[in-house]
């Protein structure tokens, strides 16, 4: 399976995606030799970085990069717009002292110095016109409180809200053999679901939110994205509609 699924829900102002890869996750791997903890993280974000690169409406290339001065000082994921992708990573440590349980802040936001870049750029980008950049800390501040960012999931939901302004989740799961990931994102209460009210909108946002609670890793990591929709959201395409768009692949490109 490497393949990436869009839907749309009828009875909610609600856009989602669902990624599974497997040939392509390998053959990233098979050109390294990373410790466990580094290989989720960087799975995790090829996850991402596919999901976002399905929305782009151009034909380019969206790059995540992380850096910092943690065991983790450069992770770089770019995915076209076929969605064609790769990924690197460089450690500034040896691999054997990472720990295999060290969470994305351990490895990534070390003395509070990670952050994510998020880069859209253009296939037809004039010369010296530069592409479009997000920068994501990987603290969230409410207020005085400062809340480290635990997940790729958790960094990019928050670019998300910071750049698009549109509620986002994202849910990212890797193994040694396989990447999946569950994207859902609110869409504006204008054009096609301009329809609803505002309340009815809302709560047929929370309502898909609580459905995609409910997905697992194991889900996510073995059946098919057509499989994993279908049982998602069954009650849901009953009751209102779910519309799913023929799938698209997803390839290694080794430059």
């Amino acid at each position: 399976m490497n393949e990436l699924l869009v839907f749309m829900c009828d009875g909610a102002p609600v856009r989602g995606e669902i990624v599974s890869i497997s040939s392509a996750w390998q053959a990233v791997l098979e050109r390294r030799n990373d410790p466990p903890a580094v290989k989720r993280i960087l799975g995790d974000f090829v996850g991402a970085a596919t999901l976002l690169s399905a929305s782009l409406k151009f034909d380019g290339t969206l790059i995540i990069q992380a850096q910092s001065q943690g065991p983790i000082s450069l992770l770089v994921v770019e995915c076209k717009s076929d969605l064609s992708m790769r990924a690197t990573v460089k450690l500034s440590v040896e691999p054997d002292t990472i720990d295999p349980d060290a969470s994305l802040g351990d490895l990534l936001d070390a003395q509070n110095s990670g952050r994510l870049v998020i880069t859209l750029d253009p296939a037809d980008r004039q010369p010296g016109q530069p592409p479009y950049q997000g920068i994501v800390a990987l603290q969230e501040h409410r207020g005085t409180v400062i809340k480290p960012v635990t997940s790729a999931a958790e960094a990019i939901a928050l670019y998300m809200q910071n750049s698009e302004q549109l509620d986002t989740r994202i849910w990212l799961t890797s193994n040694d053999t396989h990447v999946g990931g569950l994207l859902l994102q609110r869409l504006p209460d204008s054009g096609g679901h301009a329809h609803l009210d505002p309340q009815v909108a809302a709560e047929g946002w929370n309502r898909i939110q609580a459905l995609g609670e409910t997905i697992t890793d194991e889900e996510l990591l073995t059946l098919p994205p057509q499989t994993i929709l279908r049982r998602l959201f069954l009650e849901e395409s009953a009751e209102n509609g779910v519309r799913s768009f023929p799938a698209r692949p997803i390839q290694f490109a080794c430059r």
